[in-house]
């Protein structure tokens, strides 16, 4: 029995500095990738770690922001790492491509090349829809990329915490009304917290909120002026839409 045919898209990213094939069914890369993307401190040099890459898209744009990096992309589904692995031969950007679950233990890290305390920053774009409040996608791998258990953020930044070195820094983007599950997933090991509130428009709850967390940090929890994707009259704001086209980065960038 043969695989059937992927039917792909070409997506440009950040401004068409970046461009993607991704599957034009399932879970498909967006705003989401790309804020965090910019969300995430990193310098040249540095050994940076997508957890659940998925197509590669926001560690990607990570590498294409700054220059240098030692990239590694973890994708538990082999389809979707594949295309990550093309995804950075076709954008010119070396990356280190890793079919792994998130959630296996430090031998199957350690056997990938992700020893402890090896990483000076992860990124991560976690599955965070509640199944109980949400409809399960019928589409496997959508419904994988989606759908959190009840254990799912607290493995998946265990998996970070071991992997990152002293003061290193994990970056993530989550559900906005589960902020006091983040709160307590980061309360073991991490600490000198930064939040950033991401709302669809201003009158609006946030929908989103960026974090970055560093291990053993102990300066105080930051609060950020919240991200406005859309200003009062609707329109795209100004700011955000640079931000997605490759031409800056969020405050939590920032060394």
């Amino acid at each position: 029995m043969t695989d059937p045919v992927l039917e792909l898209t070409e997506d440009a990213f950040l401004g068409g500095q970046l461009r993607l094939m991704q599957l034009k069914s399932g879970h498909r890369a967006g705003h989401d990738a790309v804020l965090l993307a910019a969300a995430t401190p990193a310098r040249s040099g540095d050994r940076v770690v997508d957890l659940g890459a998925g197509v590669g898209a926001a560690g990607l744009a990570v590498a294409r922001r700054v220059t240098g990096i030692d990239l590694v992309l973890v994708e538990i589904d082999a389809a979707l790492a594949g295309l990550a692995r093309a995804n950075a031969d076709a954008n010119a950007i070396h990356a280190d491509v890793i079919v792994l679950d998130v959630e296996a233990d430090a031998s199957a890290f350690a056997a990938a090349g992700l020893a402890p305390d090896s990483v000076d920053a992860v990124l991560m774009n976690p599955p965070f829809n509640d199944p109980a409040r949400h409809r399960v996608s019928p589409d496997t791998a959508r419904g994988t990329a989606h759908m959190a258990t009840a254990t799912t953020l607290s493995k998946w930044v265990h998996a970070a915490r071991r992997i990152l070195k002293s003061r290193g820094a994990l970056t993530l983007v989550w559900r906005a009304d589960g902020i006091a599950e983040v709160l307590s997933a980061l309360d073991h090991g991490f600490g000198s917290l930064q939040l950033l509130p991401v709302h669809g428009e201003p009158r609006a709850p946030a929908n989103r909120v960026l974090v970055r967390a560093t291990k053993g940090g102990r300066t105080p929890t930051q609060i950020h002026p919240a991200l406005m994707l859309n200003d009062e009259q609707g329109a795209p704001n100004k700011r955000v839409q640079e931000i997605l086209a490759g031409k800056g980065s969020l405050p939590l960038a920032s060394p």
